[in-house]
C-alpha cells in the first residue's frame, strides 16, 4: 500500500506541476508556484487518502493537519502576492536564461519544487497508507509541536503584514511581537509544523522514514531557500538589519541579547 500511495503521489504532483507551469507560461509569471506550494501538499494528502480509501485515526489527524497548514499558507501568500509583479528571483532567472527560461523553468522551478514536495510530504503519504494505525501518545506530542508551529507561522505573518501596512514603518526592521524573539518566526513555525507531522507519522508502519521529509524541510529553511536567502536580501535592503541580527535569535526563539 505504501508503494502504491507513493506512485500515486508522484503522478499527482507531476500532473499538478505541469498544469501549473502551463498557467505560468500563459500569465508570464512563475511566482504562482510559491502560492501553490502549500496547496500542493493538501492535494497530495487528499489524493493519498482517496487512493487508500479507508483512512485510519492517525491518517485523519495527518490529513487535518496538512490541510490546515497548506490552506493557511497558500491563502496568505495569495492575499499578499496576487496582482503584484513577478518575484525578483524569477525575474533574474528570466534575464539570465532569456528565451530559454520558459522550458528551463519547467525543470528548475516547477518539477524541482514538485520533487521537494514529494520528499517533504513523505510522513503524510506513509501515514495515510497505513489503514490500521490507532492514536497514541506520540500523535498527541506531534499535534502539540504542530500547534506551536502553526501559531508562530500565522501570528508572525499577521504581525509582519500589519507592520508593513503602516507607512511610518517604511524602510524599518520589524522588531516587535514574535519578531523580538526570533528573526524568522514563520520559518521556525514551518519547521515545527513538519516535525510535528513527522512525529505523528512515526505512529504508523515505516513511519520513521517520513522523518526524512521533516529533516529536508528543516534543512531548506535553515540552509538553502529560507533563512540564508532572506538574510542576504534584508541585509542589503534594511540599514538596521545588521544591528537587529546582533541581539535577536536567527531561528529558535529566545530572549533578546543585551548589547
Amino acid at each position: 500500500m505504501v508503494v502504491d500511495t507513493l506512485v500515486n503521489s508522484l503522478v499527482v504532483i507531476g500532473v499538478s506541476m505541469s498544469l501549473l507551469w502551463l498557467l505560468s507560461v500563459a500569465l508570464k509569471n512563475a511566482s504562482i508556484v510559491d502560492i501553490f506550494w502549500g496547496l500542493g501538499f493538501v492535494i497530495v494528502a487528499w489524493a493519498s487518502a482517496l487512493n487508500v480509501g479507508d483512512v485510519s485515526s492517525t491518517g485523519r489527524v495527518l490529513l487535518a493537519l496538512t490541510t490546515l497548514w497548506g490552506l493557511r499558507l497558500s491563502g496568505y501568500l495569495w492575499l499578499r502576492n496576487h496582482g503584484k509583479p513577478e518575484d525578483f528571483r524569477y525575474v533574474a532567472m528570466r534575464k539570465h536564461y532569456g528565451k530559454n527560461f520558459t522550458l528551463i523553468s519547467l525543470f528548475t522551478v516547477f518539477f524541482l519544487q514538485g520533487l521537494i514536495m514529494m520528499v517533504v510530504s513523505l510522513p503524510v503519504q506513509i501515514g495515510l497508507a497505513d489503514t490500521d494505525a490507532a492514536l497514541s501518545i506520540n500523535v498527541l506530542l506531534g499535534i502539540a509541536i504542530f500547534a506551536v508551529g502553526i501559531v508562530f507561522e500565522a501570528v508572525g505573518d499577521w504581525q509582519l503584514a500589519a507592520f508593513k501596512r503602516n507607512p511610518n514603518n517604511a524602510g524599518l526592521v520589524m522588531q516587535t511581537g514574535l519578531w523580538k524573539y526570533t528573526r524568522h518566526p514563520n520559518y521556525f513555525g514551518d519547521a515545527c509544523v513538519w516535525w510535528g507531522i513527522g512525529i505523528v507519522a512515526v505512529n504508523v508502519s515505516y513511519g520513521w522514514i517520513g522523518l526524512v521529509g521533516s529533516l529536508l524541510m528543516n534543512y531548506f529553511l535553515l540552509r538553502v531557500s529560507g533563512v540564508p536567502m532572506l538574510e542576504k536580501s534584508m541585509s542589503k535592503r534594511r540599514p538596521g538589519y545588521e544591528e537587529y541580527k546582533q541581539h535577536t535569535s536567527g531561528f529558535v526563539p529566545r530572549r533578546p541579547k543585551q548589547i
